[in-house]
C-alpha cells in the first residue's frame, strides 16, 4: 500500500529532522496566490516553472482550476488569503490537455453506476435539483475556463480593489507559461 510507503518515509523525515529545510511562516513570502489545477503533472513542474519556493505563495487547487460560484471554498480560500494571510496577489493558472476540458457527464455518471454508485441515488439528486452535468462539465478552451476563473475572482464583491488578478496557462509537457489576462 502507498500509503503505508509514505508514513514510513514521513517517519525517517521526522527522525532525521528533515524538515528543517522548509521552515517558513504562514505568510506567503510572495504575498501571492496561485490558483491552478490538481493535475499531477503540475506538482513539481508549475514550481519550478515559476521559481515557487517552499513558502513563496498560498497554492489553492482543483479539477481544472474552474470557479463557477462566487462563494464556493476556492473563493472562501482565496478571501481568507486576503484578509488574513497579507496576500495581495491572485494568479490563476490553467493547463494544456487538461482532463476537465470537454467532460462527457454521460459517460461519467456511467462509470460512477459501475463503480457502484447507486442509480437511484443519481437521480434523486437530480430531482431535488443538482445537475451532475452542471457541476461536473469542463470547458472546451483553458483560456476561457482560466479568464472565467480570473472574472469571478476580479469581480467579487468582497475583494478589495487594490489586489490584482492574472490568468496564465502552463503547458504541462514543457512547462512553459502564457499569459491570458494581467493586470
Amino acid at each position: 500500500m502507498h500509503l503505508d510507503e509514505m508514513l514510513e518515509f514521513n517517519k525517517q523525515f521526522v527522525e532525521n529532522k528533515q524538515y528543517t529545510a522548509y521552515k517558513t511562516d504562514t505568510y506567503p513570502n510572495k504575498r501571492m496566490i496561485v490558483f491552478t489545477c490538481m493535475d499531477s503533472r503540475l506538482v513539481e513542474l508549475l514550481h519550478k516553472a515559476l521559481n515557487i519556493q517552499n513558502g513563496d505563495v498560498k497554492m489553492v487547487k482543483n479539477a481544472g482550476a474552474i470557479i463557477r460560484k462566487p462563494f464556493d471554498s476556492i473563493m472562501k480560500s482565496i478571501l481568507v488569503a486576503v484578509f488574513n494571510l497579507k496576500a495581495e496577489e491572485v494568479v490563476v493558472i490553467g493547463h494544456h490537455n487538461c482532463g476537465m476540458s470537454n467532460v462527457d457527464t454521460e459517460a461519467l455518471k456511467k462509470t460512477m453506476i459501475n463503480r457502484g454508485i447507486d442509480e437511484e441515488k443519481i437521480n434523486t439528486l437530480t430531482h431535488s435539483g443538482i445537475s451532475l452535468d452542471e457541476e461536473f462539465h469542463g470547458f472546451e478552451t483553458v483560456e476561457e475556463s482560466v479568464m472565467q476563473s480570473v472574472g469571478i475572482i476580479r469581480n467579487h464583491p468582497l475583494l478589495p480593489k487594490e489586489v490584482k488578478v492574472h490568468g496564465l496557462v502552463i503547458n504541462p509537457d514543457t512547462g512553459k507559461v502564457d499569459i491570458v489576462t494581467k493586470e
